[in-house]
Order: C-alpha cells, then sequence, then structure tokens
C-alpha cells in the first residue's frame, strides 16, 4: 500500500489519516491533564493500531484496560486478552507476521517471562511497539517501580527508548512506530517508563488533534515477507534449514544476528530526526554532570536546583534512547566533566555500566546513586552523592524529615 496515496482520507471513525511530520511537528497542541496510563490511551488513539494484546499486570493493567476501552469505541481493529504474559507475546508476533500494527504492555515478572519472545521478534523483524512500565522482578516480589528489566532488553536487539515524563511517553509511542517501521530498521520497539512514577501520576501533557491519526502501517515496506515460510528467516516450518548442524545453518545464524543490529544501527538516523536527538543536554560545560534516563533524570534537576543554591553548578544529560545507544553523543557532552553521576532506579547500574563502557576515563563515572525495590531516591540523596564526590562533607540522611 502506498501511504502517501491515503494522506487526507479518513478511517471509519473520521479521523483524518496526516502526514506524521505534519501531525507530530506542525499541528496545534491541546493542553491536558492526564495520568501516564491515559496518556497511552489517547497516543493509541491517534496511531491506527490495528491489533492490541493484553494481559493484566501492575503497572501497566490500567492502560492495557484504557485500549480496550479503544477497541469498544471502533479506534483499535482488534483487541483481546492472552492467556499469559509469554502467549501474549507469541499472539503479538502471529499478528505482526500477518501484516498488522501491534501494540502491547507488559511489565516486571510480565516481561520476564515473555523474554523468549523479544529476540524472536526482532530477528524476525516485527515492528511491534511494546510499553514496558517497570517494576521490581526479585524475589520477594515488588510493584513498585524498578528498571532492572530494562538491562535484559537492552540484549534483544529491539530498540529500546526509556521516557522521563507522560509528554515522553505521548510523543515517543507516534514517533516510535515512524521509526520501527522505516525499512531500513523494521525491529521491535520497547518503550519504557519507571511505572507509578509515570503511569499513575497526572501531568500536563500537549496532545494532538484528536481528528487526526498516523497513516497506517504498510506492511509490503517490510525488508522481510509478511508470513512466507520459504523465505529466512521467517521459514520456521518444513524442514527448516535452520535447524541443520552444518556450515549454512551457522553462518545463516551469524549474518541474520549480524543483520539486525546493523538495523538497530540504522534506526540512529531516523531517531535521532523524530526525538529530537539521542540525548538531551544543559550546562555540559560544568564539572560535575548528572547522566541518567527516566525518572532518575527529573530526580537529578531537583538536585541541580538544591546544589544551585549552594552555589554549586551542575549540569545534566538525558539518555533518550538506549538502543540505540548514543556512546558519540554520551563522550562529546562528558568530555570536560571531571565527575559524572549516574542516578538509578535499580540495584545493578545497568546504565552506570553503559556509560563507563563509553567514556574515556571512566573512573569519572559514580556508579549512583542507587535505590532498588520500589524505594524513592529523594533530590538529596543525589545532592549527597556528588558533595562526597567534591570532597564534601554533607548533613546524614538518617534525621531527613525529623
Amino acid at each position: 500500500m502506498d501511504t502517501n496515496s491515503v494522506i487526507g482520507t479518513t478511517n471509519k471513525k473520521g479521523q483524518v489519516i496526516t502526514d506524521a511530520r505534519r501531525m507530530m511537528f506542525e499541528a496545534p497542541r491541546t493542553p491536558s491533564f492526564y495520568t501516564g496510563s491515559e496518556v497511552i490511551k489517547e497516543a493509541i488513539r491517534r496511531a491506527n493500531v490495528d491489533v492490541m494484546i493484553a494481559y493484566p499486570i501492575t503497572p501497566q493493567s490500567e492502560a492495557a484496560a484504557l485500549i480496550g476501552e479503544l477497541f469498544a469505541e471502533g479506534y483499535v481493529k482488534e483487541y483481546f486478552r492472552g492467556e499469559s504474559e509469554f502467549a501474549v507475546m507469541s499472539e503479538c508476533a502471529g499478528a505482526a507476521f500477518g501484516g498488522a500494527r501491534v501494540f502491547t504492555t507488559t511489565a516486571g515478572p510480565g516481561t520476564m517471562r515473555a523474554m523468549e519472545n523479544f529476540p524472536m521478534w526482532s530477528g524476525a523483524r516485527l515492528p511491534i511497539q511494546m510499553i514496558v512500565t517497570c517494576r521490581g522482578i526479585n524475589s520477594p516480589l515488588s510493584i513498585q517501580p524498578d528498571t532492572l528489566e530494562i538491562a535484559y532488553l537492552l540484549n534483544t536487539g529491539m530498540l529500546v527508548w526509556h521516557a522521563e515524563t507522560a509528554q515522553d511517553f505521548y510523543d515517543w509511542i507516534l514517533k516510535g512506530y515512524i521509526v520501527s517501521e522505516e525499512p531500513d530498521v523494521h525491529l521491535p520497539l520497547a518503550l519504557c517508563c519507571d511505572g507509578f512514577f509515570v503511569t499513575h501520576t497526572k501531568d500536563m501533557v500537549n496532545l494532538t488533534p484528536v481528528d487526526m491519526c498516523l497513516p497506517p502501517y504498510d506492511p509490503y515496506r517490510s525488508p522481510v515477507p509478511c508470513m512466507d515460510m520459504e523465505c529466512p528467516p521467517v521459514r520456521m516450518m518444513r524442514d527448516p534449514f535452520v535447524m541443520k548442524s552444518n556450515y549454512i545453518s551457522y553462518a545463516t545464524h551469524a549474518s541474520w544476528q549480524q543483520e539486525v543490529w546493523a538495523a538497530v544501527e540504522r534506526s540512529r538516523k531516523h531517531t535521532i530526526a523524530w526525538i529530537d536527538g539521542l540525548i538531551e543536554t544543559e550546562n555540559v560545560d560544568a564539572d560535575i554532570l548528572i547522566v541518567s534516563s527516566g525518572t532518575a533524570v527529573s530526580q537529578g534537576r531537583e538536585a541541580i536546583r538544591l546544589l544551585a543554591d549552594e552555589g554549586i553548578r551542575v549540569g545534566l544529560v538525558k539518555v533518550k534512547s538506549l538502543r540505540p545507544w548514543p556512546g558519540q553523543e554520551i563522550r562529546e557532552a562528558t568530555k570536560n566533566a571531571k565527575h559524572i553521576i549516574v542516578p538509578e532506579f535499580n540495584v545493578v547500574g545497568w546504565m552506570a555500566r553503559e556509560i563507563k563502557a563509553s567514556v574515556p576515563n571512566s573512573d569519572r563515572v559514580v556508579c549512583g546513586p542507587r535505590v532498588g525495590g520500589g524505594m524513592t531516591m529523594p533530590p538529596e540523596v543525589i545532592v549527597s552523592e556528588i558533595k562526597n564526590a567534591l570532597g564534601i562533607r554533607s548533613a546524614a540522611m538518617a534525621g531527613r524529615g525529623s
């Protein structure tokens, strides 16, 4: 289908199919006060989604239910609940193999249960979009925000973006389809946020007109045929060669994995164009920089304000895209920094590891503060970490609030 030929026509709900660039960059915006879950609903209302498959797990259950309302209203063509998280992701693959624009949501243990599917999505070049409302995955279980699951997603071949705010969430859902469906990319996207901090709090979000929607997905622009069992890598039946133990099998697997990661790299130019760069920076000439993603960035902004009151100048690097990884941009932004502080909402410090691997003189990187299991990160904790790096004694946090 030539998507240009449908621009200006209307869908069954009377929405005008609009050029994506005009819709996202030129159309007027309406300020609206919504939770992150409601923002997901409003983005999907405008995304021309064919299939949404849901399974309830906190904190994404509300968003999944709200999209069910969109199905009832006729904005989503097909909607159903899967038998399990693993089943949902398998069913998403089947819908995408058939040429549908597919959307789903997940969180925490659900993400982990379904993990086998994600490298398969990438290998099959399925541009499924999955919202990940990050929560605890460790035992004892926690439904509170924890970004540990992102560490697992980084190695699946998916595109991975990490939203700080509800505005990020709204814009990036729509822009995510545009990037992931590019023929030279055509990969799934994990659009992550820190659960509850984004999904269940209200924020002012500027929405595009409700009577506009994205052009429909054109499966014939895919670099691999739709559901063609005779064409690798989709050929999964009838004595598939990939199950044989021979050189051709090994070479096929190796070369295709290289192609998947090459597609991640090719997405770089599209991602930069649509989300205005892989990073966002403030005052990068400062000696001290906070570098992080998600709502750790929001806490970093407040820490910067507190430190400014004490005459300490701190800059900020907000990492928007984790895959493709903005290594060169981070190196450039941090080249003059004496201290690089990396606050994270997880116990393992995957962001700090990525940054340490990207910058020279990596002993400048302070791997923390880190909190896990849904604990909050008061900006004072970041302030304390920065003062410690500077050799400044700060008051003990134990008495905070007493």
